[in-house]
């Protein structure tokens, strides 16, 4: 099977969600054929530059996913699938890549703030960011502030979500971005904020970097940060 091979393989089975050979995925003709998980592996066997499966394969399959999932011709199952394949193939590549000049596309912490036990949303956005590339560390539900500001002391993430789904949690938001800037720590990580309760126009008011409406809109505004980064 030669590289190219290998690349345009692994990418469809990202889109058809088949993280092994025993998932059957959308297409019945895959069925018993290696997954992303075996390809994955395979493609490292073949000696296929990490950045060559990352960018060509994992990423642009899993931007297929969204597409998909936007025109809603993919609905949450499928995405979380082929998110799930993309995660377990990070999860191999991932000691390769801390020991290469290659660097994840950054740290992300998620948590769903204190008072607030909803963490549907904030686990899809924190599979789907595993997936596409980044280093995710997910605090859980009911996470008091100070965890929080203790964590991006001793971490120092890139990025922080925050996730609220009731009207009564959403203000603590507020409060976590407020302990940043009293710890000094403001200006050292970008929030991003979601969940049903809250608003692009509540991300400005308490002063978050963005909201994010899904977690494919959270994918968008991280590379947009990204690219501002470079220029």
């Amino acid at each position: 099977m030669s590289e190219e091979d290998i690349i345009a393989r692994l990418k469809e089975n990202v889109i058809q969600g088949r993280k092994t050979q025993q998932d059957e995925g959308m297409d019945e003709k895959l069925s018993g054929t290696p997954g992303v998980v075996e390809l994955t592996r395979l493609a490292l066997e073949e000696k296929i530059p990490l950045e060559e499966i990352i960018n060509k394969a994992l990423t642009v399959g899993m931007r297929v996913v969204g597409e998909k999932f936007s025109t809603k011709e993919y609905f949450i199952p499928d995405m979380l699938a082929s998110a799930d394949a993309v995660g377990e193939a990070m999860d191999i590549l991932k000691p390769l890549l801390e020991v290469s000049s290659i660097e994840t596309k950054g740290k992300f912490a998620i948590a769903t703030v204190k008072g607030d036990i909803h963490d549907i949303g904030k686990n899809i956005v924190a599979i789907l960011l595993k997936g596409m590339g980044y280093e995710v560390n997910d605090l859980g539900t009911d996470v008091p502030t100070e965890k929080i500001i203790e964590f991006i002391k001793k971490e120092s993430p890139d990025y922080l979500g925050l996730s609220a789904l009731l009207t009564t949690t959403m203000t603590e938001m507020g409060v976590v971005i407020e302990a940043l800037k009293d710890s000094g720590l403001r200006d050292r990580v970008k929030v991003l904020i979601g969940g049903a309760a809250v608003s692009d126009e509540y991300a400005q008011e308490i002063g978050a970097d963005a909201y994010c409406v899904d977690s494919f809109h959270a994918i968008k505004v991280l590379d947009s940060f990204q690219r501002s980064e470079i220029n």
